[in-house]
């Protein structure tokens, strides 16, 4: 029975050794899984994160954009006001100016030449001033688009990095 017995304790050695070299392996694997598994996860985090924050900082470039549009909207509204104005008070002028010297007319004739006068003045006045009033149009467009444009330009950039 002693041969029996240090056989059995022999197997049972070489089973205990087995079973914890199985048990060190499988730790070992488990280890490298989780610790894998919290690199990605801590790397995707960060990627998440700086997506987070390019965004934040796309959105308020966005939102600093429609404030200076609106800025430069607001100056544009002024200048054209004052201008309208203006011209207002001047026709206005113009218009008393030339009734007093409707007043002054001696004949017919002479009402009806400076009627005419007044009205082709009158009107050439007008043409000019809808010219330069369409020229204000126009620049004050082109300045308020810019910085959306700008940012429209942006975000097209944005999306192309995006691009598979």
């Amino acid at each position: 029975m002693t041969t029996r017995a240090a056989t059995a304790k022999t197997a049972a050695e070489k089973t205990l050794d087995v079973t914890q070299n199985a048990v060190q392996e499988a730790t070992a694997k488990v280890e490298t899984f989780v610790a894998d598994a919290q690199k990605t996860a801590t790397e995707q985090f960060e990627k998440f994160s700086k997506g987070v924050e390019g965004f934040t900082t796309f959105s308020q470039e966005n939102v600093d954009a429609l404030v200076k549009s609106s800025e430069i909207a607001a100056k544009a509204a002024e200048g054209i006001g004052t201008e309208i104005s203006a011209y207002s008070k001047k026709s206005f002028e113009d218009g008393v100016a030339a009734a007093q010297d409707f007043a002054s007319a001696k004949t017919l004739t002479e009402l009806f030449e400076k009627q005419t006068s007044f009205a082709q003045s009158a009107f050439e006045g007008f043409v000019s001033q809808a010219t330069k009033m369409n020229e204000i149009y126009v620049a004050a467009a082109k300045d308020i688009s810019a910085p959306i444009g700008a940012r429209v330009t942006a975000a097209t950039e944005a999306m192309k990095s995006f691009s598979l």
